[in-house]
């Protein structure tokens, strides 16, 4: 394959990863819903300790263990604040608005 080749590969990943992230956030958004409801702290450690050893036993690479877990720490901190949002506003985020 050529550069422009794998370049158009690395957009299409991009583009999916996006989408993927925001369902992530979505879901998490309805998460902190129902933390809220129940009376739930917003962080649990116990349950951000286990999403980050499942990404690393999922991991076949090239990407350390250790880049994995980094990118997911942000991950989780990102969707951690989109509930934080959420749980002010006392609803959703428009999905379609741009911060």
């Amino acid at each position: 394959m050529s550069l422009s080749d794998w370049r158009r590969q690395i957009d299409e990943i991009d583009r999916k990863l996006v989408e993927l992230l925001n369902q992530r956030s979505r879901c998490a958004i309805e998460v902190g819903k129902i933390k809220q409801a129940e009376n739930l702290p917003l962080y649990q450690p116990e349950r951000e300790r286990e999403v980050l050893e499942n990404a690393e036993r999922l991991n076949p690479g090239p990407l350390s263990d250790a880049a994995i877990r980094r990118l997911f720490e942000r991950i989780i901190d990102e969707a951690r604040s989109a509930e934080r949002e959420a749980m002010h506003l006392g609803d959703v985020v428009d999905p379609d608005e741009k911060q």
